[in-house]
This record gives structure tokens, sequence and C-alpha cells, in this order.
């Protein structure tokens, strides 16, 4: 739930300007739980902020950011926000952690605290779901760009949280790779998960139940996919 969020970085806001321009701005946007949300937004409108805010990554400057009842911005509610909404970002490198594909994916289980087992079926599900079983024992260095951004989906898997967020995850597989993604996140929405999903290829969004526009930080519209479809907005 987020209620009038605004959010300027803090480089913005340390500038010279009197009116820092904020990423986000007056944001108000209840997620369902377990729907699949399509946001999108021309770059720069602040998609990938929102996202952050999400698993606590940022916190409002101004406003509230309720995540399964707990607020953002307690430093205290940090963890527990994080076992619930896990995040595969834009750049798959940033979240890369181990040298080994198996290991760099059961990296969030470890950090939950799964016990050992548990972590062991985890991985090898969330390895079969990105595609990437064949490859648990290479190093992460070895890895393509497009099998880095399926690695960084599987850590994100791992994590068996209620809800996950995607930033524009397909933007280096390939058409059957993301038609196989969308499969695997199908499949995940009809067992009840929690979906935030950003991109910028409309045909990606039309499994989504409802979808979001960004514009300068804003909710510019909001509604059902079949209604964007029919509406008379520039897509």
């Amino acid at each position: 739930e987020l209620r009038d969020l605004t959010y300027v970085y803090p480089g913005e806001a340390a500038g010279d300007s009197a009116s820092p321009r904020p990423a986000l701005r007056g944001v108000s946007l209840s997620i369902r739980e377990g729907e699949w949300l399509a946001l999108l937004g021309a770059n720069g409108s602040g998609k990938s902020t929102l996202a952050k805010h999400l698993n606590a990554l940022l916190v409002p400057s101004q406003g509230e950011c309720i995540v399964y009842g707990l607020d953002a911005a307690d430093e205290k509610n940090a963890c527990a926000i994080r076992s619930s909404v896990a995040m595969v970002f834009q750049n798959p490198e940033n979240q890369i952690v181990g040298t080994v594909v198996e290991e760099d994916t059961a990296f969030g289980p470890e950090n939950q605290g799964a016990p050992s087992g548990e972590i062991v079926r985890r991985v090898e599900k969330a390895l079969g779901d990105a595609g990437l079983l064949a490859k648990r024992k290479k190093p992460t260095y070895t890895l393509s760009g497009g099998e880095k951004q399926r690695l960084a989906v599987a850590g994100a898997l791992a994590m068996d949280t209620p809800c996950l967020v995607l930033d524009e995850p397909t933007a280096m597989l390939d058409p059957q790779g993301r038609s196989e993604l969308l499969d695997v996140l199908e499949k995940l929405h009809r067992s009840g998960k929690t979906i935030v999903y950003i991109t910028h290829r409309l045909e990606e969004i039309v499994r989504c139940d409802r979808a979001v526009i960004l514009h300068e930080g804003a909710v510019a519209w909001e509604g059902p996919v079949t209604a964007l479809f029919l509406s008379d907005l520039p897509l």
C-alpha cells in the first residue's frame, strides 16, 4: 500500500535547485494479494524507484509504504519485508554474489535461515524453473548475459516469498526465453503469488491482471490490462 509516496534521491535533495525533482511524487497505489500487476512507463518515469520501495531498499521521503502490514520506513521491519518480497533487478550483475550457479541461487534461502534440506529442494526447483539446472555446477562468470538474467530470477524464486518484484527480467532473453519465463510466472500467479512486473514490452503484459502507467514519477493511468489495450492511450 503506497500512500501519497514521494521520493527524492539524496543527490537531488542536496543539489543547487531550491525545488529538487522527485523521482516519485504523490504516488498512491494498492497492490492486491495474489494479483499480477504490470508496471509501465518511459525510462525515468520512476518504475525502478517504486519497485525498490516494495522491499525497503528505499524508504519514502514523504508519505508511506506499507508492505504486509509493516511500515517500510522502520528499519526494524526491513528483514521481515525482504523475506516477503523478493526482487529481480534490471541488471543481473547487481545481484549475483556466488561464484557457482547453485551457490548463488542458495544465497537467499541461506540468509532466510531455511533448513539445509529445504535449501537443496528450493535451489533445484528454482534452477529447473529458470532453465539452468544443467548449469548448476558452472562458475557464474562463464554464463552469458541471458543466463545471468535467468540466474537472478532463480535466486528470487528460491526465496519462495509470497511476492515477487521483477524489473525488466526479460531484457537479455531471446523470444523463447521470454516465453518460458512468462510461463513460469503464470504458474506462480495461479498458485497465489503476488507479482509486480516491470516491462517495456506490451506483448508481455497480456497475462497480467492490471496495469499501472507512471509518467514523471506519478501515476498517469491504472486499470485492467484489457482496458489499457482498448484505450486511446498512445501505446
